[in-house]
Parts: C-alpha cells; sequence; structure tokens
C-alpha cells in the first residue's frame, strides 16, 4: 500500500525523525538514526531505512524521504553503498546513475548531497574537514574496521584535500562491548594482527571473550592521526529504539531493519 509523503515543517525541514547527534560534528549537519520517526511496522517499526531488507518497499522510501527531509534535500541526495563488510571507499560528486557500487565508505565535497551508511550493530562512522569541505560515511562491522576501511577512507578525504588532524569524526550507535560476545577465533585474528589488540577483548562480562568495537575503530582513527573522535555510547543491542541484528537473531525474527547514518556539508 503507497504510503503518502510526509510534508515539511513550516520554514525548515520536518516532522524531523529523532537522532543522535555529536559534539565533534556540530559544525556540519548529521544524525544517527534509530527506528523512532517512520511508518514501517512489524519488526521494521518504524524508521527501516534499509532498502535490502524485506520491508514493504514504499515505507522504506518513505522512511528515507524523511530522513533526506531532515537534511533539507530531495530523496535522490541521500546516497549510499551496496554495502559488503569491505575496506573499499568510493568518491561521489552526484548521485549514482546506475547501480550503487560495493563498498563500505563514501566521501564528497558536494555540499548537496547527503552520505549515509546502513547499520544494525556495525559500527557508522561520520567524518568531515569542514576547512577543506570534504565529508565521509563510512560502515565499519569488524570486518571493514578490521580490513582497512577507516584507513581507506582517510585516504580518499586526504586526495580531496582533506588533512587528518582537522577531521572530526563520531563513531554512533552500535554494539557495545558487553553485548558483543565472540569466540576465541575471532579474538585469535586480532592478536595475530598485532599482540597490542588484546586491550579490545575482555572475560569479565562472560565465559567467552567480548569485543569493543568502536574502542577499535576509535584507535584506528587515531592511528590515522584524526584529531578528534567521539563514541557515542548506546548500544544497539540493549537499546530498543535502534535495530540490531544480533536481537534479531536471539528473537528469532524473520529480518531486522536499518539504521541510518547521514552527514551533509550543505
Amino acid at each position: 500500500m503507497p504510503v503518502q509523503p510526509q510534508p515539511p515543517a513550516p520554514g525548515r525541514i520536518l516532522s524531523e525523525p529523532p537522532a543522535a547527534r555529536a559534539d565533534a560534528l556540530a559544525h556540519v549537519r548529521h544524525g544517527f538514526f534509530g527506528r523512532r520517526g517512520g511508518v514501517s511496522s512489524g519488526v521494521y517499526a518504524s524508521l527501516n531505512a534499509g532498502t535490502g531488507s524485506k520491508d514493504d518497499a514504499d515505507s522504506v522510501r518513505e522512511n528515507r524521504h524523511r530522513i533526506a527531509t531532515g537534511f533539507g534535500a530531495e530523496p535522490h541526495m541521500l546516497v549510499g553503498v551496496h554495502q559488503v563488510h569491505s575496506p573499499k571507499a568510493v568518491f561521489i560528486d552526484a548521485p549514482w546513475s546506475g547501480e550503487r557500487p560495493h563498498a563500505d565508505a563514501l566521501v564528497t565535497t558536494n555540499p548537496n548531497l547527503v552520505l549515509s551508511v546502513l547499520t544494525a550493530d556495525c559500527g557508522p562512522v561520520l567524518l568531515a574537514d569542514k576547512d577543506a569541505g570534504v565529508i565521509a560515511a563510512a560502515h565499519a562491522g569488524w570486518r571493514g574496521a578490521f580490513g582497512g576501511v577507516l584507513a581507506s577512507t582517510l585516504k580518499l578525504m586526504t586526495e580531496h584535500g582533506a588533512r587528518a588532524e582537522n577531521i572530526c569524526a563520531a563513531i554512533g550507535p552500535c554494539i557495545q562491548q558487553p553485548s558483543y560476545e565472540v569466540g576465541a577465533d575471532f579474538r585469535d585474528t586480532f592478536l595475530a594482527a598485532d599482540a597490542a589488540n588484546a586491550r579490545f577483548f575482555s572475560d569479565a562480562f562472560a565465559a567467552k571473550p567480548h569485543f569493543d568495537l568502536p574502542a577499535f575503530c576509535a584507535h584506528q582513527l587515531a592511528l590515522l592521526g584524526v584529531g578528534d573522535v567521539e563514541i557515542i555510547d548506546i548500544d544497539t543491542f540493549r537499546d530498543e529504539t535502534y535495530f540490531s541484528h544480533r536481537r534479531s537473531v536471539r528473537e528469532a525474527a524473520p529480518d531486522y531493519g536499518r539504521n541510518c547514518a547521514a552527514i551533509s556539508l550543505g
């Protein structure tokens, strides 16, 4: 059934879907959107932004329209990539004319674009060098973070004029260490790459190790010279105002919605 678009509020934007925001990115428009403020129902209630989910397509379009409207942008200017848990970052200067590239981060200097990534426990990372006019959005699950997606993002940003020490970054709502139980083989993968990665694992929560994804991402950004990194301390697994893949598995749900993190220079 078609969904009627939500009209913008008088003057500027919305009846805006609520979003978490970071002090580090106060100088640019951005938001980490969760489940509230949309039109989807059931397991997708309510602001499911996931085009790859099995949700009603009209509902997803309306949810994405509401997010775009919050930035004062037309829906087609809210852009993303086909996420594949890779280290690949791509540059975009206009909405894709065909299929979205398979990648996990995107960078722009176009103030009219709204960059977005979708998550449901993985780490959404938004970055900006306001002075250089360069922004980025990255999807950092453990595979992407371990594989170098943040390094790829920084490389592409600097190629377009950003300076690492001038970049501000925010790691948005994602699964936090008390909820992120992993196996010994998972930990061994990180320790084999660098024994110092032991700092991101704890046995204090249960018999199995627990991984600190946002701290690992923040450490990677610090190593890359990013000047200001903020972690938003919201656990998507425990906070039911956010979508969570791990929670959907625990509840034997047939599918799950996706949270949207978005940023714009405009």
